[in-house]
């Protein structure tokens, strides 16, 4: 489910709706941001299709985290703080890509509706 917020999802789904546009269309490139997350690697993507597939994958990684961390709450391997610390952080890490997810929406929505 989570694999389906990367942009290369969203790409398929443009050029299969207006094959015409989508060759017209050029991915934004950001500039590297350098210093501004302590302990980022050199290597960080610049893309912002690599920026948003890098985000949906840490969702994802949160995500399976608290359904383990559930997991072993249920059979008595984790600890009730460490279930719900888990969770908790699952559920803010969804509720950011659904709000990530939301303005991308009202975001094209607003484009569509612009005079050519």
């Amino acid at each position: 489910m989570i694999e389906a917020l990367t942009l290369s999802a969203f790409d398929r789904a443009a050029a299969s709706a207006r094959p015409e546009a989508a060759a017209s269309v050029q991915r934004a490139m950001l500039p590297p941001v350098t210093g501004a997350v302590p302990g980022a690697d050199a290597a960080a993507p610049a893309d912002f299709g690599q920026i948003m597939a890098s985000f949906a994958t840490g969702v994802r990684d949160q995500l399976r985290t608290g359904e383990a961390a559930s997991i072993a709450g249920i059979q008595g391997k984790a600890s009730t703080q460490q279930v719900v610390e888990a969770v908790m952080s699952a559920e803010q890490s969804l509720q950011t890509a659904v709000a990530i997810r939301d303005k991308v929406v009202a975001a094209y929505l607003e484009l569509s509706r612009m005079a050519i």
